[in-house]
């Protein structure tokens, strides 16, 4: 049995779990979200400290943030959307609401509670954010800051067609089940880079999202 598989055995309640969060995350804004030459840690990819300072690396840094919603229900539940196919940039993938952050955007909740009223109209009276998760760089220079966030039931949604082709949840034990966290290796400019893919269904997550999955769970889900 893996170390993982050890956390996996006993599951957090719903309580337990925001309880936990709001003890371990704190609003303090990254500092690698702003300052060209920080490296984020935890190393996003387990990649060597070479490949991590080459990701580091590009230019321009493109701040972004994304809503992590999870939805206070008996069984809390993490809520997700699937982005419309015909986009050019991450077409038909499975996404949390978010974007590029804006100049008036007054920190990244601000840009991820915008973003995810502009996607999906989440209304931001049924969102409690609770703090950040470590930061996620891309090779494309994204720097992106997830806010976790309690949601409260009650919401309706309104989804932006040209954004947003479905919004669906998926419970956040099953998304928190290390034995559902698959590794697949990418090559990116010669470096080899870890990351990860979770199945639900026929719906295939993986890049970022699962990535800040991966850090939801070792930040928070795993002792």
């Amino acid at each position: 049995m893996t170390d993982d598989a050890t956390h996996d055995n006993r599951l957090l309640t719903g309580p337990e779990f925001f309880s936990r969060a709001q003890e371990r995350l704190t609003i303090n804004v990254p500092a690698a979200l702003t300052n060209p030459d920080a490296v984020p840690h935890p190393n996003p990819h387990d990649a060597d400290p070479a490949a991590l300072a080459a990701i580091a690396a590009v230019r321009p840094i493109r701040p972004a943030a994304v809503l992590v919603p999870v939805v206070q229900r008996n069984e809390p539940s993490v809520l997700l959307t699937e982005r419309t196919a015909r986009l050019t940039d991450h077409g038909g993938e499975i996404s949390f609401p978010g974007g590029n952050m804006d100049a008036d955007d007054a920190s990244p909740t601000a840009a991820a509670l915008r973003e995810a009223e502009e996607e999906i109209g989440l209304e931001r009276e049924f969102v409690e954010p609770i703090g950040y998760l470590d930061i996620h760089i891309t090779p494309f220079g994204h720097r992106i800051v997830p806010v976790l966030a309690r949601v409260l039931p009650g919401f309706a949604l309104r989804l932006n067609r040209d954004e947003v082709d479905d919004a669906f949840e998926v419970p956040l034990t099953v998304l928190m089940d290390s034995q559902n966290h698959k590794r697949e290796t990418l090559n990116w400019n010669g470096f080899s880079l870890n990351s990860y893919v979770m199945q639900f269904g026929e719906r295939r997550i993986w890049g970022a999202t699962a990535m800040i999955l991966r850090n939801l769970y070792e930040r928070v889900y795993r002792r």
